[in-house]
């Protein structure tokens, strides 16, 4: 399982090596080429692989329209085994690199592993999705994703679970708190995400610290956390992550009113590499048969 991840795993979250190139008044007019790299690793616009590469034969290739005009690139990959398929749709949002193509082997373990129908989507102007991405951007982008799901026949009498990873974790609670108390999202996963776009600054680039000011991408997720109540939540946090320090991912987890929320450690796992580490399925496999199914 952890072999067919090892490309994955690969891919750098690119923050920091971009903070330090664009930093001083660079972080103000290109902050968006900073937090959203999306030709990085290069290629990664169009060299987008495909669910038939990793064997996935029972999947889509979707282009949904949003509802200011742009077209946001998903997969949809279902079970192989329909007959044991579990009645859950996971819809996943990656970090801030790369394309939902290079996550496809994430893709195949949810739902050949564990047996959950999952939708991989593609942020605008990431890989072959339209426009340009911004955080309000990104926030409809998600939207749409989650009412696409919920328009679909097939797909309606399933519990949603929304799955986020690094920025996708910042999309993943801003979501699920513009939807609270309607009923559908039974539980959402996070893995190695920050307090805010802010928090993050310091961090990675400690000389920049006093640029903060100069953010308009905010991604406040220490804000919106605490709104969550209604379902259960999943905290999977890298030890050793060396982008995102996990004691944001501990706040976090502190700052959350769900009834019930799991906290699970992975003492190796870094930024990347955490998916590849033994235990991280059997996490999110447990939590929705413990919790969601």
């Amino acid at each position: 399982m952890a072999s067919s991840l090892w490309a994955y795993a690969r891919l750098p979250f690119y923050l920091g090596s971009s903070l330090a190139a664009f930093a001083g008044g660079g972080l103000y007019y290109y902050q968006n080429e900073i937090i959203y790299p999306r030709n990085l690793p290069p290629g990664a616009r169009t060299e987008v692989p495909r669910p038939s590469q990793f064997g996935l034969d029972n999947a889509e290739e979707l282009m949904i329209p949003t509802p200011d005009g742009e077209t946001i690139s998903a997969f949809l990959v279902r079970p192989d085994n329909s007959a044991k398929a579990r009645p859950v749709t996971i819809v996943s949002f990656h970090g801030n690199a790369g394309n939902a193509g290079h996550r496809l082997p994430i893709a195949r373990i949810l739902a050949n592993d564990l047996l959950c129908t999952t939708l991989m989507v593609e942020y605008r102007g990431y890989g072959l999705s339209t426009g340009n991405p911004t955080e309000k951007g990104l926030a409809i982008d998600a939207q749409t994703a989650l009412d696409y799901v919920r328009s679909r026949d097939d797909l309606k009498s399933n519990k949603i679970v929304i799955y986020g990873q690094s920025l996708g974790g910042a999309v993943s609670i801003d979501l699920v708190a513009k939807n609270k108390g309607t009923g559908d999202i039974k539980g959402l996963i996070l893995e190695n995400t920050f307090l805010s776009i802010a928090m993050m600054i310091p961090s990675v680039m400690p000389v920049a610290r006093y640029l903060t000011p100069l953010c308009h991408e905010y991604w406040r997720s220490e804000d919106m956390m605490p709104q969550i109540t209604d379902m259960p939540v999943l905290f999977i946090s890298g030890l050793q992550d060396e982008i995102v320090p996990p004691a944001h991912m501990k706040q976090l987890f502190r700052l959350c009113k769900s009834k019930t929320v799991v906290w699970k450690e992975l003492p190796n796992g870094d930024h990347n590499n955490s998916v590849t580490e033994p235990g991280y399925f059997e996490f999110i496999d447990s939590f929705i048969s413990a919790h969601v199914a």
